[in-house]
Parts: C-alpha cells; sequence; structure tokens
C-alpha cells in the first residue's frame, strides 16, 4: 500500500482544527509534534481505570505495572534494545541527560577529556559543560562544516586518536541544519580509543528507523513529543553499563535498571501515551510499511512493523522536503542552512532552516503565524551551531519542520505566504 498522507491525518483530531476559518498548519514539529487517538485513548484509559502508584498489591497498581511494563517494551522494539531493563523513562531528554551525567562523572578523572559538536542541542552539551566544570574535565569540540553542512570524519578521527576522551557526546541529526549524521562510524572511532558514546536522537527518531544494536552506541535519548507522543523523555542504555553507573535515586528505589534510574513516581500516563504511539507506529508499519518489511530480517513481529513504518515515513518526508527545499531555493534573498542539493537529501531530516537577507527571523515567523502557519525562529537552543554560522546578532533562523502528516498542499501554501515575506 501507497503513503496515504489522508489517511494518516484521520488519526490526528488536532489538524482538523481551524482558527477564525483557517485551518492550523503545522510546521513547528521539530519543537514538538501534535499526537494520534491511540495516545489520547491510551492515556485517557489509563486515568479513569488505572491510576495509581507503582508496586501496590491492589488492582490498580497491579494494572498500572503491566502498562508501563508494555511501554517499556515498546520502546525496546521501537529502538530495537536487548530487553526492556534497557530503556529508562523521565520527564524530558535534558532532565534524563543531566541526570545520568552525574553517574558518568563518577568513572571519569580530573583532566580527562569529553567531546562535544557545534552541530547539537544544548540539551547534549549543556550537561556536559556543567559536569567538566564540576570535575575539571577538558572539553573538545568537533565542528561543522559551514558550506557542507556535515562532520569532517577525518577531524573526528583525529580527536579521538588523541586517546585522552572518555565520552563522546553526539547527535544523530540536527534541530537545525537537519543534517543526520554518521553516527555509527563516529561510534567505532570512539570504540577504538575506549571512550563511551552518547547519542541525542531527538531529531532522528521521529523520522527514520533507529538501530541502537546497528549503531553501537553505549547511550542514546529520545523524546516521543517529538515522535508523536506525550511530553516524555526516553533514555537507553547498554544494560552492563547501566548496571555499572551508580544511580542518583533515593534509598528505597531499585538497585537495578531501569528503576534505579526512574526517580520518584513517573509520568504513568504518559508512559501510556507513548505506548499508545507505539501502537499507532505498528498501525502504520502493518498498513502503509508493507513494502519495507522485507528490508528488517533481523527483526520480527512489532519490530519489524515499526522499522518498516519508520521507513514508510522516511520516504515520504523526503518528497516533502524535496518539495519544500526547491520552493525556498526560487525565492529572492533566501539562504538554506543545510543541505539543499536534491541528491543528498537521504542524509538530512525535513527540519529546514534558512535566513533571509536583511530579514529579521522573528518578522518572517509571525508573518506566517498570522497566516496560522506554525513555525519556529531563533536559535532553537543549537547555540553553537548559530554561532558557528555567525547568525546570532541576526536574529537566528526561521524552521520549518515537516513530519509524515504534513502535505505538499500546506507546504505549497507556505511557500506562497513566504513570497509575500520579501
Amino acid at each position: 500500500m501507497s503513503f496515504e498522507v489522508n489517511t494518516i491525518r484521520e488519526h490526528f483530531p488536532a489538524l482538523s482544527l481551524k482558527d477564525e476559518g483557517k485551518q492550523r498548519i503545522y510546521l513547528d514539529n521539530p519543537g514538538g509534534t501534535q499526537v494520534p487517538r491511540h495516545v489520547l485513548r491510551r492515556m485517557e484509559n489509563y486515568l479513569i481505570n488505572t491510576n495509581a502508584n507503582h508496586a501496590g498489591m491492589f488492582r490498580t497498581s497491579v494494572e498500572s505495572d503491566k502498562v508501563l511494563e508494555e511501554a517499556h517494551q515498546g520502546m525496546a522494539d521501537l529502538l530495537n534494545a536487548k530487553t526492556a531493563d534497557e530503556i529508562v523513562f523521565g520527564a524530558n531528554m535534558t532532565t534524563l541527560t543531566f541526570a545520568v551525567s552525574r553517574s558518568i562523572g563518577r568513572l571519569l578523572n580530573r583532566g580527562d577529556s569529553i567531546l562535544l559538536t557545534q552541530m547539537d542541542h544544548d540539551g547534549n552539551i549543556g550537561p556536559w559543560l556543567h559536569l567538566a566544570e564540576d570535575l575539571g574535565l577538558d572539553v573538545k569540540w568537533l565542528k561543522f562544516n559551514t558550506e557542507t553542512y556535515e562532520y569532517d570524519l577525518n577531524e573526528a578521527a583525529s580527536l579521538l586518536s588523541e586517546n585522552d576522551i572518555k565520552l563522546a557526546a553526539i547527535n544523530y541529526a540536527s534541530n537545525c541544519t537537519g543534517t543526520i549524521n554518521d553516527v555509527k562510524s563516529i561510534t567505532e572511532m570512539a570504540h577504538r580509543s575506549e571512550a563511551m558514546v552518547f547519542v541525542d536522537a531527538v531529531q532522528y527518531v521521529p523520522h527514520g528507523p533507529t538501530d541502537v544494536q546497528d549503531l553501537g552506541c553505549d547511550l542514546l535519548v529520545c523524546s516521543p513529543y517529538k515522535f508523536f507522543g506525550p511530553h516524555q523523555g526516553v533514555l537507553w542504555g547498554k544494560s552492563e553499563l547501566l548496571g555499572k553507573l551508580e544511580a542518583y535515586k533515593v534509598r528505597p528505589a531499585d538497585n537495578v535498571s531501569p528503576g534505579k534510574f526512574e526517580t520518584g513516581t513517573q509520568s504513568h500516563e504518559g508512559q501510556a501515551g507513548t505506548l499508545g504511539v507505539i501502537e499507532y507506529l505498528e498501525w502504520v508499519g502493518d498498513t502503509m510499511g508493507t513494502d519495507f518489511q522485507g528490508n528488517f530480517p533481523e527483526c520480527s513481529g512489532r519490530r519489524k512493523k515499526l522499522h518498516a513504518a519508520m521507513s514508510a515515513i522516511q520516504q515520504y518526508e523526503q518528497f516533502l522536503s524535496s518539495r519544500l527545499i526547491e520552493g525556498l531555493q526560487k525565492l529572492d534573498g533566501v539562504e538554506i542552512r543545510g543541505i539543499s542539493m536534491q541528491d543528498d537529501l537521504s542524509r538530512r531530516v525535513p527540519t529546514v532552516s534558512f535566513t533571509v537577507k536583511n530579514k529579521n527571523p522573528q518578522t518572517i515567523a509571525q508573518k506566517l503565524a498570522d497566516e496560522n502557519i506554525f513555525v519556529w525562529h531563533g536559535h532553537n537552543y543549537a547555540l553553537e551551531a548559530i554561532q558557528l554560522m555567525k547568525l546570532e546578532d541576526s536574529g537566528g533562523v526561521v524552521r520549518i519542520g515537516p513530519v509524515h502528516y504534513n502535505t505538499v498542499e500546506e507546504i505549497d501554501l507556505t511557500l506562497d505566504v513566504l513570497k509575500t515575506c520579501l
């Protein structure tokens, strides 16, 4: 079955909303996506029928724990983790990263080095800078080429070959440039120097199949609210590493993963909603991803369907990327701050940032908002990337981020409105 975007849209109630007669066009998705009915049903059902705290003997608590176990297993299937115990839920990616950075810090010594990147969101930079300041660590930076918007793998190899780097915090895809990075190759380089690899996959997971076993990294974080779920964060880690890390926790908490990292009472309804998005994506894989299921012979059951779903989504979104980028290239004064050659679109997600000569990004975002078209502007927490591109003083970028529920008609309408902004 081909990708049926109108059928997809029927599952998202928010997509039918209008304001003063104007349809809402959600292109703010890199900051958070809308949710399908699967998510709403799961959250409502949890709060009505199984709303309780953890580990009780009574019915609601027992049923609640079953939902939480299913949610952990669902995320393990989506990321192709070995076991559900490798999945840790938290408030968001940034909070989880701050927490686990403290645990990792207990394995480091003053004078050790860590590698950060200038393409990443500050959620995978700020926690490590704080750790470096607290422990007296040296920070090394992997820049990106401001013409190609990609890392130089030779530079990465050179930095990692010095053998003093104990942790590399890298990003899978950029929330600013949209670049998909070769995480697997960088991980292999890091491991040759016995460095741990922490991957920010927040901007990749919504757009393609994610396989932590194939990537080989040690830890990976993502955000369900960026892939059509509720406001949650998820951390995956290799079981042997999670077992070794000392968690900052209260004394009665579990001493094993994931419980030892899931501090206090979690958002149980949020985990239920995350299970709902897994069920939605399984439906996509079962109905619109059948042509891709053969690409994942190592997977079976729900895992195969989830990876097929993300492949189908990836293919459709490349079509949207092509349409958007081609349209932007026809507008006077517009400069796309990311990979823009049509033959190279497989190396980027559909998040597209751009600047307009002599125009403030906020002004453009406001004009689009006036037409009920939702986009982001500014640095979008990619402070290092904006500074490297020397865009901080001019207001950063305009960022348009379609996902698989957006249509080509929405892209075209957005381009038409942009023409009036120039």
